[in-house]
């Protein structure tokens, strides 16, 4: 079956406009993490509705969680403009813009997608980047996607969004999928290409997200062990 094609759980919308989730109720840490379910957040870039950057963005965000169980959060910047643009600085931060980034910030990992404009990723995601704590990406995965008009636009994830990434310190997977008009009918995938990579994006993330769920058991069982 088309990755474009998974059913899954209909999403619920949070409080804060432009978070869509399939969270269930879950036994939680403190820190707001299942021991056994991991967080995949999937962030679109994009101004525009509908737009095709979300549809991939949302296609990565169901095939990575279709094949891990894992909990999921796609995260709409357009929805969420009036929120984010209101804060000039991290301490201007509002409670709905809030909650947007910590969903981001705890993310186990990130499914990021833009359209191109003026080669270049959109003015609106770099906001929301420069509005987080950099010191909550070390190590985080984080999956790249980008839409554009031309194939000539591909090389922005290399020379754009990997740069961004690699100053937050965050671990970007080695496949990225980048995808023309020409690969949607009807804003929905319909390039197997495309779906061949998204395919390897997932693969790549699972492995990921197994590291992580390891680390975190281990750490629980280290910190037992130390109250013991």
């Amino acid at each position: 079956m088309p990755f474009g094609t998974i059913a899954l759980e209909k999403p619920t919308i949070l409080n804060c406009p432009g978070i869509h989730s399939n969270a269930r109720a879950q036994s939680r840490t403190r820190s707001g993490h299942s021991m056994t379910t991991l967080s995949i957040v999937g962030i679109s870039g994009s101004l525009s509705n509908p737009s095709r950057t979300t549809v991939l963005v949302d296609t990565i965000l169901k095939a990575v969680a279709n094949r891990g169980g894992h909990k999921t959060n796609l995260l709409k910047v357009s929805d969420s403009a009036p929120a984010l643009f209101a804060a000039t600085s991290p301490a201007d931060v509002g409670k709905d813009a809030r909650q947007f980034l910590d969903l981001i910030e705890g993310a186990d990992l990130l499914v990021v997608g833009t359209p191109v404009y003026r080669a270049s990723y959109t003015g609106a995601l770099k906001h929301v980047f420069d509005l987080v704590d950099h010191r909550r990406f070390g190590s985080k995965p984080v999956a790249l996607a980008a839409t554009g008009g031309s194939p000539l636009h591909g090389l922005v994830i290399e020379h754009q969004l990997r740069p961004l990434f690699g100053f937050l310190n965050a671990l970007t997977l080695p496949t990225s999928v980048y995808a023309v008009e020409g690969d949607f009918s009807n804003y929905a995938i319909s390039s197997a290409a495309i779906h061949e990579r998204i395919e390897r994006v997932v693969a790549e993330a699972l492995t990921q997200l197994t590291r992580s769920r390891a680390e975190r058991l281990n750490a629980r069982s280290a910190a037992t062990a130390a109250v013991a």
